[in-house]
């Protein structure tokens, strides 16, 4: 059964929730179905393809007891079609209490006929390390959301 996310937001949450339950199928569900799907890893690795990115999520999932992505800062484009969300990833690694990162990612979704689908997420190391666990005033205001033209 394919799932149908309503919105970009709920591809997103789902593919952060799945990385935090090491869920390699809930996952690659949240992807487009294309071939040419993009996943940069901080790390400068350029994975292209369901194939790529599901095997690179395998081996992450395997190496480390557990990860949780925090965002904040979010900004977000959206029109009918697509959407670009860019935001500041904040990791914890195990039980371990310090942060990695901040590492900004950019997502950008597509809505087709089985709803928003990840097409491209890019993560990097921030070079301003002050943006871990920060929110903007257009955060606490739920002002960040912007329409594409």
């Amino acid at each position: 059964m394919i799932t149908v996310f309503a919105s970009p937001e709920d591809v997103e949450s789902t593919f952060y929730e799945a990385i935090a339950r090491a869920d390699l199928v809930a996952l690659m569900s949240v992807w487009a179905d294309d071939e040419e799907i993009i996943c940069i890893h901080p790390t400068g690795q350029r994975l292209i393809g369901t194939t790529a990115i599901r095997e690179s999520w395998r081996s992450i999932f395997a190496n480390n007891q557990r990860l949780q992505v925090r965002l904040s800062r979010g900004l977000r484009w959206n029109s009918m079609l697509l959407a670009v969300h860019n935001v500041v990833e904040t990791l914890y690694i195990g039980d371990q209490p310090q942060a990695h990162g901040p590492l900004l990612a950019t997502n950008v979704f597509q809505r087709g006929a089985s709803g928003w689908r990840l097409l491209a997420h890019h993560s990097s190391t921030a070079a301003d390390h002050d943006l871990a666990d920060r929110r903007t005033e257009g955060e606490r205001d739920g002002k960040t959301q912007r329409t594409l033209h």
